[in-house]
């Protein structure tokens, strides 16, 4: 190709050439010729340079076809590696656009091209990615295999890595061991599939590729064992209150103050030595001679409020309605079950009166409800809880000398007060050594330990391993493992996400090959 000018202003570059090849070849028979039909420009778009637009402005020529029986009579002439059919753009400028698009998708793609010059569309993006040929990938002698999730809950496919090169190899669209099946059976090569506990994975790799040894993840194995570990502990939580102190006997033997004494105005001594001092004063007014209404009128009191003084022998009289100390109440006798209750963590008032009719109460809710919220509003004793289950899961899976010393006697206070979870912080200690350690053969031992404990969810765990045993023994034994897999299904979440609703199985397929 000859340079013929060059033009550069404010916005562009324009740069005339032509071709100086003697002939062209036809796209179609594959004979070359050398009879020129005519001429024409063409302008594809280059990768911008400093800033600028770069145009070229090319002068194609259009060859005969020699071949008489070919279907194309004439053909133009395109520059290998500048030019194609068509096309608007260079070939390194559409090869720039789909590296663009591999790497942040159609949107986020589009706006870096417009950073560097280049106007295009989200949509021209994709479908640049949507031509772009598949990657010739050798068969694997080491595959992974994994679920990614396309919709959620509802929609699976399967990815397939090369766990020796760690790239993916293949996408499927869904998670059936029939698919997997057919994807191995046409891979004769394969000697090691490394997955999780799945059946369908098992079942399509045992009828795909029985030749091939299946190993079972030592992370997916160590997560099964903390989840039974954990269902363990929380069915003896109450051997966990061994680590909660006893609290002192002088302090829950204090009487609690009588209602009255001190919170509400109109239960208050303030209240009550008022009502004192006017019964007092009315009483010796009538002893002086004074009529009623005129103790009315000098005190500025109504008649009916005189006559309530007047007719009590004493003070004490008149506290009575919601102003009288210690009066019998028909909740009475069930307040010793709600305080329980209310300890134990319920806090409803409808339910706990739906639970004390039953047991003969007649009172009304309000009731019920007016002595809850007091519990409520009056402050509570600040009391020592146990620990959680799980961190007391954390505890007996972490190493001991990763404990500090104050968690390694909490844990030792615990085993020693049940001897269940003494009993199952040795089976997961033993599985640890045997997960580190590689001693894979050491596994029926355990599985046989496990049983002669009374530890239902490891007898669950124990039972699921029990029929996946030669995986899992592989997986304790081989130094192959899924976490290869794992980090290109988190990279599947990102590319998924990249395209805003737009990632297909065919689009998405094609950037996680090809990115």
């Amino acid at each position: 190709m000859a340079v013929l000018s060059v033009d550069v202003n404010d916005e562009a570059v324009s740069i005339g050439a032509r071709s100086t090849a003697a002939g062209a070849v036809c796209p179609d028979c594959g004979r070359r010729s050398s009879q020129i039909h005519s001429s024409y420009l063409r302008f594809p778009a280059d990768v911008p340079s400093a800033g600028r637009r770069v145009v070229l402005c090319l002068r194609v020529r259009r060859f005969f076809c020699p071949d008489a029986s070919c279907g194309r009579r004439t053909f133009v002439e395109q520059m290998p590696g500048l030019t194609r059919r068509h096309s608007r753009w260079t070939e390194r400028l559409r090869s720039t656009l789909a590296a663009v698009g591999l790497a942040l998708a159609g949107r986020a793609g589009a706006r870096m091209a417009r950073v560097f010059g280049v106007s295009v569309s989200r949509s021209t993006v994709l479908r640049l990615l949507g031509t772009l040929p598949e990657p010739e990938v050798p068969s694997p002698r080491v595959v992974g295999v994994d679920e990614f999730a396309t919709r959620k809950g509802r929609v699976y496919g399967t990815v397939l890595v090369d766990c020796e090169t760690r790239r993916p190899v293949d996408l499927l669209p869904d998670r059936e061991a029939s698919s997997l099946a057919a994807w191995l059976a046409k891979r004769p090569g394969i000697e090691v599939i490394c997955r999780d506990r799945a059946p369908f994975f098992a079942e399509g790799a045992t009828a795909g590729a029985p030749q091939a040894t299946q190993v079972a993840d030592r992370w997916h194995l160590w997560h099964n064992l903390g989840e039974a570990a954990e269902r363990t502990v929380a069915r003896h939580r109450q051997c966990l209150r061994v680590l909660v102190p006893e609290p002192a006997g002088d302090e829950g033997d204090e009487p609690m103050p009588l209602e009255g004494t001190s919170g509400s105005p109109w239960k208050s001594d303030r209240f009550a030595n008022r009502v004192r001092v006017r019964h007092a004063t009315v009483h010796a007014l009538l002893e002086a001679g004074h009529s009623r209404r005129s103790i009315g009128r000098q005190l500025h009191m109504t008649h009916r409020t005189v006559k309530s003084l007047a007719d009590a022998a004493k003070p004490e009289d008149l506290f009575r309605g919601q102003w009288q100390y210690n009066r019998p109440s028909a909740l009475d006798e069930y307040k010793p079950y709600l305080d329980g209750r209310w300890s134990e963590g319920c806090t409803n008032a409808w339910k706990l009166w739906e639970e004390i009719i039953p047991l003969g109460y007649q009172g009304s809710y309000g009731i019920v409800s007016a002595y809850i919220r007091k519990k409520r509003t009056s402050p509570r004793p600040v009391t020592a809880q146990p620990p959680a289950p799980r961190v007391v899961t954390r505890w007996i899976l972490s190493r001991p000398e990763s404990l500090s010393e104050i968690e390694q006697l909490r844990l030792n206070a615990v085993l020693a007060n049940c001897p269940e979870l003494d009993a199952l912080t040795g089976h997961v200690r033993s599985f640890a050594q045997m997960l580190t350690e590689r001693q894979g053969e050491r596994l029926p031992e355990w599985l046989d330990a496990v049983r002669k404990d009374d530890l239902p969810s490891l007898h669950t765990l124990a039972a699921g391993i029990d029929r996946d045993r030669e995986a899992v023994i592989a997986g304790l034994t081989q130094p192959w493992s899924s976490g290869v897999v794992e980090g290109h299904v988190n990279r599947i979440k990102m590319l998924k996400r990249q395209m805003f609703g737009r990632a297909g199985f065919a689009l998405l397929r094609k950037r996680v090959l090809l990115a």
